[in-house]
């Protein structure tokens, strides 16, 4: 567990209603809230990452996506030049044969 070289104590009290406010620093952030038997309680902010995105936290797909992301930090995006594109871009097939027949 990581120790923090600053720690801040604040004192709070529970409203009737079971409630504290933890002021806006936190306010729509998620928490994780540990229970210990001493009566301890721990709130540690947490970032939740949806099932459909786990694959980006794991290798080889993690580096890829850093590799790109610092390409893309490293090359601004300019815009293209379609008819440029086009004279590059080899026929396909299909549009060869055409242009072939009479």
């Amino acid at each position: 567990m990581k120790s923090d070289s600053h720690v801040s104590s604040e004192f709070k009290t529970v409203g009737s209603s079971g409630q504290i406010s933890l002021g806006k620093r936190y306010a729509g952030k998620t928490l994780r809230l540990d229970r210990f038997g001493d009566g301890r309680i721990v709130l540690t902010a947490v970032a939740m990452v949806p099932e459909s995105q786990l694959w980006t936290l794991n290798e080889p797909d993690r580096s890829r996506i850093e590799r790109g992301l610092t390409w893309a930090a490293k090359n601004p995006p300019v815009e293209t030049d379609l008819d440029r594109l086009m004279e590059r871009t080899p026929k396909t097939r299909a549009q060869r044969k055409r242009a072939r027949r009479p």
